[in-house]
């Protein structure tokens, strides 16, 4: 069994029917056969044969609950080294009871109710993790590895090396993350961003291991150990879920063997002392305190939040964003400021040409010069060259050689002119036309690069890093709920103003050093509380660590996606939205169940106080309300309406 696959299935310890004892499809089997004797006991008369058929169900149905209760309890007793009883020694206790007293029929109903409650909860509880668990599956095992004759041969994952050259035909997952060598596909990558359409891919893209080769054959090289590949992180992640308990689920953990012992010292005073305060009946005393212990068992509660949290987990599982934990995703609902790095995540994260301006008389020759500046700027290795070329469309390819005159710009001749392009201070020419816009588009927050003709500026071209189509609506969403929004960058605070106006973000904080970060997100914890961040490169994971929160857009570096509690896999912050949203609804359920669990316990125990309530009626409203809990936290594996 993988690591992976076994943190799943010996995850989190259940404080309710639920605990993690394999003991294969033998329980079912015996719960059946004792639901059968006791139906046959049902239409027998009240003999020796009916109660040993009451008796054999008991056994038979509920032995399972009796172990794992009793075991447990002596295990955690014996670690903790105090007394740590759980629900199952409540449910086997009123059994046996029932027996004590010759109500060998309702001691029996009351354990195959309570038995099949445990399966059902089983069923719900694996219903919740589908998503999540199947990922597992989805987790490649072997690729073709090209030998250096050109063969290939088939061999495990955990074999490859980085820098092995591997070939992928049509159909066949892909094997691990890696760059197409040759040959041209689609891939389904589903299982790494949730994304249903296939993504195009050529030589040079970028493939990742479990995703699905569509109908081209295509060779690839290894860029990442199969350990490191994202998939590798998202199944961590997955683990990770498992095991982290919301503040919720941990507190009632704590609770649940305090409150068993309190029902456990209540129901032997109830007994004992009836009899002798108010001269009741043993036999009524003894009943109705087997009553007590079945109603007052906090089975409902104990499956209020861990069920929902789950099926809240594999909800956004199934939409690409994956939590480490369900502390996590509850303490969403909460935050009360939220922190965005700049570059990549409210912007596109790469800058793109917004304007370009030209001499008044020159004019008719726009073309011309336009398709100079890109024969100069496609020679360049620049990010602002790259925008350049990108954005403005050539009309005639002019050859040309140029010189890169570090600090200074880019210079080249043609015709017998010389041309130049750099920022303003390399300019001295430059007139009040010109300067006009360039202060203007300045202001706005772009770069602005200058272009001239023999030292004469002629043109400009405006630049900026474009913010986020999604962003803008994020925000606004989260000012909304009053949540207060800070924009972290290193650039100047000019520029990260003007993008901060077009989303109508709270707050700037510019030329901000990486190591500084985190104490940004630090004041606003001070300020405001609970605080979350959104970033995607290496200098934004101190701040992630920082935050109570951390949130990674999944095409940023492996250190944010590693350090972070929340990743974006499609980079798509509707995501993020859609997952406060959940997270709010997540409280919702958890709250409504709580109350509801616990109205029910303390109607049911006023009723056997005064003495309206028999055993059968007791286990059916008290088993009732434990599925009516664990079935409203499963609507939250159904989409949120938007």
């Amino acid at each position: 069994m993988s690591q992976s696959q076994h943190a799943v299935d010996h995850n989190h310890e259940k404080c309710s029917h639920a605990h993690n004892h394999n003991h294969g499809n033998l329980p079912v089997v015996l719960f059946f056969v004792g639901l059968a004797t006791f139906l046959i006991s049902l239409f027998l008369p009240v003999g020796t044969l009916k109660t040993i058929l009451s008796v054999s169900t008991i056994v038979l149905s509920g032995y399972h609950i009796m172990i794992e209760g009793f075991e447990d309890t002596i295990k955690e007793t014996k670690r903790l080294k105090k007394f740590m009883p759980n629900v199952h020694v409540l449910m086997s206790l009123a059994a046996i009871g029932a027996v004590l007293i010759g109500d060998y029929t309702e001691g029996a109903l009351l354990i195959l109710i309570f038995a099949a409650a445990h399966f059902l909860e089983h069923y719900v509880e694996n219903k919740s993790k589908k998503e999540i668990t199947s990922l597992m599956k989805m987790n490649p095992t072997d690729a073709k590895l090209i030998l250096s004759d050109g063969s290939t041969k088939t061999v495990d994952i955990a074999q490859l090396k980085i820098g092995d050259h591997l070939k992928v035909l049509n159909g066949e997952q892909i094997p691990t993350d890696g760059t197409i060598l040759t040959g041209y596909t689609s891939i389904d990558e589903s299982s790494i961003n949730g994304e249903s359409i296939p993504a195009e891919k050529t030589v040079g893209d970028n493939v990742f291991g479990s995703t699905i080769n569509g109908d081209g054959t295509i060779t690839m090289v290894v860029t990442k150990d199969s350990t490191d590949t994202v998939f590798a992180k998202i199944l961590q992640l997955v683990n990770e879920s498992q095991s982290n308990l919301s503040k919720t689920a941990t507190k009632i953990k704590r609770l649940e063997p305090k409150y068993v012992t309190s029902v456990m010292v209540l129901v032997f005073l109830y007994i004992v002392l009836m009899p002798l305060v108010f001269n009741i009946a043993w036999y009524d005393s003894f009943y109705k305190g087997m009553v007590f212990l079945t109603v007052a068992s906090p089975c409902a509660l104990a499956a209020s939040d861990i069920p929902a949290t789950l099926s809240a987990i594999s909800n956004l599982a199934k939409r690409g964003v994956l939590f480490k934990g369900g502390s996590y995703l509850s303490n969403l609902s909460e935050i009360k400021a939220i922190a965005f790095d700049k570059t990549g995540t409210l912007t596109e994260g790469k800058p793109k040409v917004t304007d370009v301006h030209f001499i008044d008389h020159i004019t008719n020759e726009e073309t011309f010069y336009t398709d100079l500046i890109i024969a100069m700027e496609k020679q360049a290795n620049h990010p602002l060259a790259n925008a350049i070329v990108k954005s403005i469309e050539i009309v005639n390819d002019i050859p040309l050689t140029i010189e890169n005159q570090i600090g200074k710009g880019l210079v080249s001749t043609y015709k017998g002119h010389t041309y130049k392009i750099g920022k303003a201070s390399q300019f001295t020419n430059v007139s009040s036309d010109i300067e006009s816009f360039e202060r203007k588009y300045a202001e706005e927050g772009k770069t602005v690069v200058l272009f001239s003709e023999d030292d004469v500026v002629i043109g400009l071209i405006a630049m900026m890093d474009l913010p986020n189509p999604k962003a803008q609506q994020l925000v606004a969403y989260f000012k909304e709920h009053n949540i207060h929004t800070t924009m972290i960058t290193g650039d100047a605070e000019r520029t990260g103003r003007a993008v901060a106006n077009t989303l109508k973000i709270d707050e700037v904080a510019g030329n901000v050093l990486p190591e500084n970060k985190s104490q940004i997100v630090s004041s606003l914890q001070d300020k405001y509380g609970l605080t979350a961040m959104v970033g995607d490169g290496v200098n934004d994971a101190p701040a992630l660590v920082k935050a109570d929160i951390g949130v990674a857009m999944g095409d940023g570096t492996d250190v944010a996606i590693d350090v972070a509690d929340v990743v974006l896999m499609q980079n798509d912050l509707d995501k993020l939205g859609y997952a406060y949203r959940l997270s709010k609804k997540l409280d919702k359920v958890v709250k409504q169940n709580i109350i509801f669990s616990m109205g029910v316990v303390a109607l049911l125990v006023v009723l056997n106080i005064f003495g309206q309530m028999n055993l059968p009626i007791g286990i059916l409203a008290h088993e009732g309300s434990t599925l009516v809990v664990l079935f409203n936290g499963l609507r939250l594996l159904t989409p949120l309406k938007n």
